[in-house]
C-alpha cells in the first residue's frame, strides 16, 4: 500500500482543475503555506480538509486518500 498516494492525488486534482495552492487554500479558508504543508506531507491532513477537498473536487474520500481509483461513489 502506498501511504503517500493521497499527496499525489491532492496535487493532481489541484492541477487538473487549474488551481494554484493559493486558490485551494482560500476555498478551505486556510493560509497557502499551511495548504502547501498538507500537500507535501509536512503536516498531517486534518479530516476537515479531506472533506473540503472532496467537496471542492467532487471526489470520494476513498479516491482522494488513494484507497480507491473510483473518483465517485454512488
Amino acid at each position: 500500500m502506498d501511504s503517500k498516494k493521497y499527496l499525489r492525488r491532492m496535487r493532481e486534482l489541484r492541477e487538473d482543475h487549474d488551481y494554484g495552492q493559493k486558490q485551494v487554500a482560500a476555498v478551505l479558508q486556510i493560509n497557502q503555506r499551511v495548504y502547501s504543508r498538507y500537500e507535501t506531507g509536512t503536516n498531517a491532513l486534518p479530516i476537515a480538509m479531506v472533506y473540503g477537498l472532496c467537496e471542492l473536487y467532487g471526489v470520494s474520500s476513498d479516491y482522494l486518500l488513494g484507497i480507491s481509483d473510483m473518483k465517485q461513489t454512488y
